[in-house]
């Protein structure tokens, strides 16, 4: 049988639940059942102080035998009928529930607060007997033998005359007068252990929940890491162990992709460079044969384009890879939109005379952002050349600064041939390209995915459309410094 896949956080949830619920549970039946002897003995001890003080108040009266004239039946008869309206922590008593009793030194009841039991032989029983001979006397007794609740505690302390024991005086008092504050501690025990067990189930549910999510941006960095996204390795303030995790997965992504990238940059460039050096080998070796000055100029400019060509190539590449090597831009500037486009759009006013293109700066206001100025500015060249690229002779290249509210974009277009369907979607795709209108010839392919790296790393989007009469290249900025 096959176990399911239970997400880490929910294993250790459920361990800690099941920790909590253990325990809880042994530490509030063990302090439930530890409150009923705590109050009884409370009570014991509050019965043996009040023996012990009627003995000593009594003592001189059964020493001379004056015992039934003296003031003390009365005041026990009063007691027995007292009426209480005390509030003892939210349970009111109305009414006394001890019963005192004194006896000579042959066990004889010589006073009963009942008024029942004056004559009575009580020399058998714990309380008195044990008194009597010197201990500590005490006994619990059921009313009824069949009913636990009904138990009753006598406590007895020794009447003395000088050192000799004259007699015992006993309180006792029903067990069933303490037990509504033995259920309300108990009670209160219960529903306070249910609502800190609950609390620590939350604290519980919560530090699984942040385990889990943690585990889920490591495993989302690892997953964007494979398809070859730029992330920065996440941080984490509370687990750092997991910080320190995705540190060293950082770091080995780096040597792993350090070893891709050169073996995939070494076979790309080497295919890339076969067209334009196996066209200079053609070109020089019939250079070698007698032909026409017509011919060799031909050819020489051949050589010429070929090797600019390569030139090119191997000066993007290097450009590329330095800023798709790039995680973030560690050396921020306060860059101004307007002064960025505009040294771009003048380094190309030149290519604009050469093709009769009819140029436009449009401006906003003066708005900056925070990000590396050369390689935003490398971007727009990039989107100018390309557009002077696809702008026939006369035609027309708008470069615009448009905001709105916080957004801004960078604006392209050129009037020209839209590009067509099947290619828009890998416009920006490494060593894509377009035959050129005028010399049907195709670039290397790395200016637009180049713009497309710089406007990853300023957290920008690169967006290339067809529009009414020509084509729109933005770059849309979410964020002004």
């Amino acid at each position: 049988m096959k176990w399911p896949k239970i997400p880490l956080g929910i294993r250790i949830f459920l361990l800690y639940i099941g920790f909590v619920v253990v325990c809880g549970y042994i530490v509030t039946k063990t302090v439930t059942s530890e409150v009923k002897p705590a109050v009884r003995q409370t009570m014991e001890e509050t019965l043996v102080d009040m023996s012990s003080l009627i003995a000593v108040m009594v003592a001189d009266d059964v020493k001379n035998g004056t015992l039934q004239q003296s003031q003390y039946p009365e005041l026990l008869s009063d007691y027995s009928l007292l009426e209480s309206k005390a509030s003892i922590w939210g349970l009111d008593k109305t009414a006394t529930n001890k019963r005192i009793y004194i006896t000579d030194i042959s066990g004889t009841v010589i006073l009963d607060s009942n008024g029942k039991d004056v004559g009575k032989d009580y020399s058998r029983w714990n309380d008195v007997y044990l008194t009597l001979r010197g201990k500590y006397g005490a006994r619990t007794t059921k009313l009824n033998a069949l009913d636990e609740m009904s138990t009753v505690m006598h406590v007895a302390s020794p009447i003395m005359n000088g050192l000799d024991i004259i007699g015992s005086v006993t309180v006792s008092k029903a067990n069933s007068a303490m037990q509504p504050f033995i259920e309300r501690s108990q009670n209160r025990l219960i529903k306070w252990g249910v609502i800190l067990g609950l609390i620590a189930i939350l604290i519980g549910a919560l530090l699984a929940w942040r385990i889990t999510q943690a585990l889920n941006r490591l495993s989302y960095y690892a997953e964007q890491t494979i398809k070859g996204e730029k992330i920065a390795a996440p941080t984490f303030r509370m687990f750092y162990e997991f910080g320190e995790l995705a540190l060293v997965l950082d770091k080995m992504r780096h040597q792993l992709e350090g070893k891709n990238y050169a073996e995939h940059y070494v076979q790309t460039l080497t295919h890339e460079l076969k067209s334009p050096l196996a066209a200079i080998k053609g070109a020089s070796e019939i250079l070698q044969t007698p032909i026409s000055d017509e011919s060799r100029q031909r050819f020489l400019e051949n050589i010429e384009n070929e090797s600019n060509r390569v030139h090119l190539l191997i000066d993007r590449m290097l450009k590329l890879s330095i800023v798709e090597q790039q995680q973030v831009i560690e050396d921020k500037q306060s860059i101004d939109i307007n002064d960025a486009c505009e040294l771009a759009f003048r380094g190309l006013e030149s290519r604009f005379t050469s093709k009769n293109i009819s140029s436009a700066l449009q401006l906003s206001s003066n708005d900056k952002i925070s990000g590396d100025s050369f390689l935003l500015q490398q971007a727009i060249i990039n989107l100018l050349e390309n557009a002077v690229d696809f702008t026939p002779e006369n035609g027309t290249i708008k470069l615009s600064v448009i905001k709105e509210n916080t957004q801004f974009s960078i604006v392209v277009f050129n009037k020209g041939e839209a590009i067509p369907e099947y290619a828009l979607t890998k416009i920006t795709t490494k060593f894509y390209s377009l035959p050129r209108p005028d010399t049907n010839m195709k670039s290397t392919g790395l200016g637009l995915n180049f713009v497309d790296e710089i406007a990853q790393l300023h957290h920008a989007r690169l967006h290339i459309r067809n529009v009414l009469e020509g084509v729109e290249a933005k770059l849309v900025f979410n964020e002004l410094t």
